[in-house]
């Protein structure tokens, strides 16, 4: 259970790009919380993406900002300079990568971090990589890129399966979230929320949508809203 509550709800954002400022407002107007995985050695970089045929900014907040945006919801590691974990050979240098980000990280913010999402697309994980991040990190969970649509408990922390990457599935995502808010638990759930807020960017409605579902998901007593620590390590009882 979720401090006496069956059903959690968390949200996890890669990269610590600035729009992560906008969306931590929406957060907080509506009472929920969010995990955000940074690359420590590109903090403060500047870029330009484009996504869907549309550029948009890709800026890394700065290091002295850290603690003061994401205060109130957790920073968690997304490896120092994101690169695919999968292509390394090297273990020191898996370990480099994310140990090192975790540390630099927690300097930053002022509390150890132990999470941590994966970067890179395709396939950036496996039994290999994960075993190595469990047996020689600090690292207590790590966010797979695959999505699962389930609420269920997952026993592998280090590959764990968000339930919905909405920007790809925004209808999913609402009908997602209608199922959670109707199912009666029997055995405790969580919904997991994850993508990147640069890509509100790519059309701008985007914005507007995922406010309509906090409204919708949010306020809820029977839920427990929470960062990825507190719902995966924390509050299980």
């Amino acid at each position: 259970m979720f401090q006496g509550k069956m059903k959690a709800v968390t949200f996890s954002y890669d990269d610590g790009v600035t729009q992560d400022i906008r969306f931590i407002e929406l957060l907080n107007r509506y009472g929920l919380k969010g995990t955000f995985n940074l690359n420590s050695e590109l903090l403060g970089k500047e870029g330009m993406l484009v996504r869907n045929g549309q550029t948009v900014t890709h800026n890394k907040v700065l290091p002295h900002d850290v603690r003061s945006i994401y205060e109130g919801h957790e920073v968690a590691a997304h490896t120092l300079t994101h690169p695919n974990l999968t292509k390394i050979e090297a273990a020191s240098e898996i370990v480099r990568q994310v140990e090192q980000d975790r540390i630099n990280l927690s300097e930053l913010c002022g509390y150890e971090v132990f999470g941590m999402a994966y970067p890179c697309g395709g396939t950036n994980n496996d039994d290999r990589v994960a075993k190595i991040i469990r047996e020689q990190t600090g690292i207590r969970y790590a966010r797979a890129l695959e999505t699962n649509g389930s609420f269920d408990l997952q026993e592998n922390l280090y590959r764990f399966r968000g339930t919905v990457y909405h920007h790809e599935e925004w209808d999913r995502l609402f009908e997602i979230g209608e199922q959670f808010l109707h199912a009666e638990a029997q055995e405790p759930m969580i919904l997991y929320i994850w993508g990147h807020t640069y890509e509100f960017d790519i059309f701008p409605e985007r914005w507007q949508k995922i406010e309509e579902f906090f409204q919708m998901i949010a306020g809820q007593k029977d839920i427990f809203y929470g960062t990825n620590r507190e719902v995966l390590l924390e509050n299980k009882t």
